[in-house]
């Protein structure tokens, strides 16, 4: 079997033992997303057994990714996030909701955190083209909108755009 070419730069996130489940969620959630490589400790160590999973090797949306189980002492936190573009509500709702309901949280703006603590921003491309409209008029009343959301809701940001 041939080694695949690695990329120039990998994007390596540090999870509490939870790197294979994640990459399997992320590959089951977003197109252009796989699990590669896994890595599994040849023996036994201070912190585990043979065949415990260390690292795994996967894309999310293109972008290739690095899982390293870790240990608890380091916490993911909102300084990263993935930011999603979406086209339409119904991709909105089901990337969201997938996060949010397989043990995710909501947060504001479009915002919401998987079950490892990794932040996600879906954000349609309704919002992003609202908040880059010409009119400064219609960027704020789109910005106030999106700042009661949690969800972007893209008929309610459509709307504030429209001055409607």
């Amino acid at each position: 079997m041939t080694a695949q070419p690695k990329p120039g730069a990998t994007l390596c996130l540090w999870y509490d033992g939870g790197a294979e489940e994640a990459a399997q969620f992320y590959a089951a959630t977003f197109p252009d997303s796989h699990v590669g490589a896994i890595m599994r400790a040849p023996s036994d160590y201070p912190d585990g057994k043979a065949g415990t999973v260390l690292t795994v090797e996967f894309t999310v949306l293109g972008l290739a990714c690095f899982g390293l189980n870790g240990g608890p002492m380091f916490k993911h936190s909102e300084a990263f996030s993935f930011q999603v573009a979406t086209n339409d509500q119904e991709e909105t709702d089901r990337y969201w909701n997938a996060i949010v309901g397989n043990g995710g949280e909501e947060s504001a703006c479009g915002w919401c955190k998987d079950k490892w603590g990794l932040s996600w921003q879906i954000t349609p491309r309704a919002l992003t083209d609202g908040m880059t409209d010409p009119d400064p008029a219609a960027r704020k009343r789109v910005f106030e909108a999106m700042m009661t959301m949690r969800k972007i809701d893209i008929a309610a940001i459509e709307a504030a755009r429209a001055g409607r």
